[in-house]
């Protein structure tokens, strides 16, 4: 997956000066001045809802545990949603409660695809008569699920792997009864009514708690429960915090929050929005881009909508239209979305040195918590491709100022760490990231850092993060996210490679990128058709972007199918890149050059 475009940048100062030109241009930005105010404010509120954006096969005792508890989803859900068909009826009588999160909504599956996650859908919600008070006494009440997810990451470290098939069985369960026990967002009335402006500061949700945010969205829709933008607000919200917590059972809230707003005003601008986030974040790409689109037919100056129609083609592999696309948003609204956006899409043409410079212009525009931790650290995982590792720690430092539990600089410092060899700290800090979110890509590098460390007990626990991944990708199915990226990527090396090579086929089927590329090549690989894996291999490295993992993949399977001097030349690119990619790649690269001297 690629590693920004999943978690969109929070919102900045619409004021800011296109990044185009190096030198201030006299002339105002493009302003939406025919918008009406009205319009203005939702469009201000949905661009002010944040960061949006991020293994072998389970065994069959995972798959019938998992399975269990989505059936029991289900059924509670079909419940509620006759429940809801006779409360539309009846009228308003519960929409003081409807603020609260919670609950599960309808489980769509994968949706029509799967951030790189799936689609906003729609699908009825359903209706939960927990009381009020729950979703605030629990911070927006994804704590007691995300604790769970916790719990079971910390027992990796102590439990066998056969002992990690009762352990997923529990994360399961415990992510999939906490929505039906918490609530998710409760609809009320289906009647439309007039709009009514959000009596709910957008800033609340880049202030950096985003928990006491989603609990203030709920006080407010409690008191006013017809406040179309306030629902869309929610929803975004609810999207940000499936991210930044690694808890998919957020994205079903987050759609109840949005039906409930389009619900209130079909069509309104701000929920549309959301829905292309909530798209984008279940790696639903196509359905991210068709809702982007349908809101900037409205209004062609939308921050949300032209930062989500730029991740879309990205991660579409549609790279000419994204360069496109982010001009014009450029043009448009310049800011700190759109610049982290241009960034990325200059970076993987190969052009560090614009990438840099605009995410040093964002950084030095940045004011909130959000908007610097979310920008340094972009700019720290863009040192870190250079190889570039104490300038990618400095980044991730000033990222941790700013707000010290922002798990990707949390993440990406343990990485730089372990690229300077500073094993134990690596270790410790990647430990902590997934004991508090155990999500697959710190997973893998954890299991990895204990492979190369090689102390006794390091390959079991190795193996206890690799089944923990299982458990993630699992879970993340059962709420329409499709993971068959994490799951090629995961599988290839350290889990079922049939498994691998079929997620991978069917992300290739869904978009041509040059991380689906890759991912397609390395799993041909590890399946021994090398022969049909160089054509992706060379696909993956033909854009200039400048990744370390994707020329040693190139390398070895140049190596595999007789090519030895374009895999000496793709490996020796890979370690004079950035020679802590990966400790295990890195280790297989230096081997490899060492054997064909």
């Amino acid at each position: 997956m690629s590693p920004r475009t999943n978690e969109s940048a929070p919102d900045g100062d619409h004021g800011e000066r296109s990044v185009a030109t190096p030198e201030p241009d006299p002339a105002p930005p493009i302003r939406a001045a025919t918008d009406s105010p009205g319009r203005s404010a939702a469009r201000a509120r949905v661009a002010a809802a944040g960061r949006t954006t991020s293994a072998h096969a389970p065994s069959t005792s995972e798959d019938t545990t998992v399975a269990a508890a989505e059936g029991t989803v289900v059924d509670r859900e079909n419940e509620k949603n006759s429940a809801e068909n006779d409360e539309d009826a009846a009228g308003d009588e519960r929409t003081d409660d409807a603020a609260d999160g919670g609950g599960p909504g309808t489980v769509s599956g994968e949706a029509g695809a799967g951030h790189e996650r799936a689609d906003a859908g729609g699908g009825q919600t359903g209706v939960s008569d927990e009381p009020a008070v729950a979703g605030d006494e629990r911070g927006g009440a994804g704590d007691e699920r995300v604790d769970a997810v916790r719990r079971v990451s910390a027992s990796a470290r102590r439990w066998r792997t056969v002992q990690l098939v009762a352990c997923a069985a529990s994360l399961a369960v415990a992510l999939t009864a906490g929505a039906v026990v918490v609530g998710a967002v409760r609809s009320g009335s289906g009647a439309t009514v007039a709009a009514a402006p959000s009596g709910v500061s957008p800033q609340l949700l880049a202030s950096g708690d985003l928990d006491t945010s989603i609990t203030a969205l709920q006080a407010h829709l409690r008191a006013q429960p017809k406040d179309f933008g306030g629902w869309a607000t929610l929803g975004l919200a609810y999207v940000e915090q499936a991210r930044t917590k690694g808890d998919p059972s957020r994205y079903p809230q987050a759609q109840q929050a949005l039906d409930r707003s389009l619900k209130l005003r079909p069509g309104n601008e701000p929920a549309l929005a959301g829905r292309a986030a909530l798209a984008a974040a279940r790696h639903d790409f196509t359905g991210a881009l068709t809702y982007a689109d349908t809101v900037l037919k409205e209004n062609p100056y939308s921050e949300r909508a032209l930062s989500s129609r730029i991740d879309a083609l990205v991660e579409l592999g549609r790279y000419t239209e994204a360069s496109k696309a982010a001009d014009l948003a450029d043009a448009r609204r310049p800011g700190v979305p759109v610049f982290t956006r241009y960034a990325y899409v200059h970076e993987l043409r190969g052009d560090v040195r614009t990438a840099r410079r605009v995410l040093e212009q964002a950084l030095g525009t940045a004011t909130s918590r959000g908007d610097i931790s979310y920008v340094a650290s972009a700019l720290g995982q863009l040192a870190w491709n250079q190889g570039e590792y104490t300038d990618a720690l400095t980044y991730y430092a000033r990222a941790l100022a700013a707000d010290d539990t922002y798990l990707p600089a949390l993440e990406g410092r343990a990485r730089a760490q372990a690229a300077r060899g500073d094993e134990a700290a690596a270790i410790k800090g990647m430990e902590q990231v997934v004991e508090r979110y155990p999500l697959p890509q710190p997973l893998v590098e954890l299991g990895e850092l204990y492979e190369a460390r090689g102390n006794p007990g390091d390959v079991r626990k190795a193996h206890d993060q690799y089944a923990l991944v299982d458990a993630w990708i699992a879970l993340a199915h059962s709420y329409g996210v499709d993971a068959d990226l994490d799951t090629a990527l995961a599988a290839a090396d350290h889990g079922d490679r049939g498994a691998a090579l079929k997620a991978a086929r069917d992300e290739w089927a869904r978009r041509h990128t040059v991380h689906t590329a890759d991912a397609l090549a390395w799993a041909l690989h590890v399946n021994g058709r090398d022969a049909e894996a160089l054509p992706y291999a060379r696909r993956a490295t033909a854009t200039g972007y400048r990744n370390a993992s994707f020329l040693y993949h190139r390398g070895m399977i140049e190596r595999a199918t007789g090519h030895g001097k374009e895999a000496r030349a793709s490996l020796k690119a890979a370690l004079g890149l950035n020679a802590g990619f990966s400790p295990l790649g890195a280790r297989a690269a230096r081997k490899a050059l060492e054997d064909d001297k």
